[in-house]
């Protein structure tokens, strides 16, 4: 029984999305030290700022100016935090209405521990020294014993209004491809393929899932497939991928190993790209040091007979 695999992964980009008027003068406010809110046609005032009323649909405008302190008005203390959030120091998540605003805005709190924060406390924004025209130029919230400020009444307008932003998107967890894959992927380190036999139909698949797709029963029996196999299906690939020295167009296709009774995916070399068809004969090329074959390329023998591959298109 091969050691069951497990390796930390990370997934990330940059979203980007441009702003509509509402958003961009709430974030150009934030930049300016300013806090802004949309009034709805009932006369309440949300924040953040949204560009349709959740209540009728229709659309709101009417930007108003909020004060940077409020009152907390429900918390969760966060005792060990992550990359990318607020502070790096245990904090308190709170929502906060603002004094003017009839909505509660999400933030961090700085504060000594849990036994500081409580319901109602008032609070004000601590400013980010480096404004950026995003939600991070609200460096936190504090505790505040002071008076309510009153705004200066802001219209919402600014010379060189904030239109877009790009925000980062990361996901870190720790993937397991089970038993069955992770004895695929020994074999591989030995320049063998490996599937799964289903004890019930005895069909082989490759890559193993642990259990028949077909039969819903466990599988455990290893059979050893290939090295050679058959193009069943394939696409030319014309658009050169971030990060991945393949130079287009070239060619990924689905191959069926001899003795497999589904295709996996590799891509094909050794031959025009042009060149390639249904039913060409291939074999895998590794390369020194490599876990799983860099591309496969023809044999050189005749081309399969297309009722040996139509069930596995």
């Amino acid at each position: 029984m091969p050691e069951v695999l497990k390796a930390p992964l990370v997934v990330q980009f940059p979203f980007t999305r441009s702003l509509g008027p509402v958003q961009s003068a709430f974030l150009t406010g934030l930049r300016e030290r300013v806090v802004l809110g949309v009034r709805t046609r009932d006369g309440r005032t949300l924040v953040p700022p949204v560009e349709y009323d959740p209540v009728t649909a229709e659309e709101i405008r009417d930007l108003v100016e909020v004060a940077p302190t409020g009152t907390v008005t429900t918390w969760a203390w966060n005792h060990e935090p992550r990359r990318g959030q607020p502070l790096t120091t245990p904090f308190a998540w709170v929502l906060v209405k603002l004094d003017g605003a009839d909505t509660a805005l999400l933030h961090a709190l700085d504060t000594t521990g849990p036994d500081a924060v409580h319901t109602g406390m008032r609070v004000r924004i601590r400013w980010s020294d480096d404004p950026a025209g995003a939600i991070t130029d609200i460096a936190c919230f504090e505790p505040y014993a002071g008076p309510v400020t009153e705004p200066p009444g802001h219209s919402g307008e600014f010379e060189d209004p904030v239109t877009g932003i790009v925000a980062p998107a990361r996901l870190d967890y720790t993937y397991s491809p089970g038993r069955a894959q992770s004895g695929y992927i020994a074999a591989l380190a030995e320049r063998r393929t490996v599937g799964e036999r289903c004890p019930n139909c005895r069909k082989v698949y490759v890559p193993p899932r642990g259990a028949c797709p077909a039969c819903g029963v466990a599988t455990d029996e290893q059979v050893e497939v290939g090295p050679g196999g058959t193009v069943t299906t394939y696409c030319i690939v014309n658009i050169k991928a971030k990060n991945l020295d393949i130079e287009v167009p070239y060619v990924y296709a689905h191959i069926a190993l001899d003795g497999a009774d589904l295709a996996l995916h590799g891509r094909i070399g050794g031959i025009p790209y042009d060149q390639v068809r249904m039913g060409l004969r291939v074999e895998p090329v590794w390369t020194e040091g490599g876990r799983y074959p860099d591309h496969y390329r023809p044999t050189g023998e005749p081309d399969a007979e297309y009722e040996t591959f139509k069930e596995l298109l």
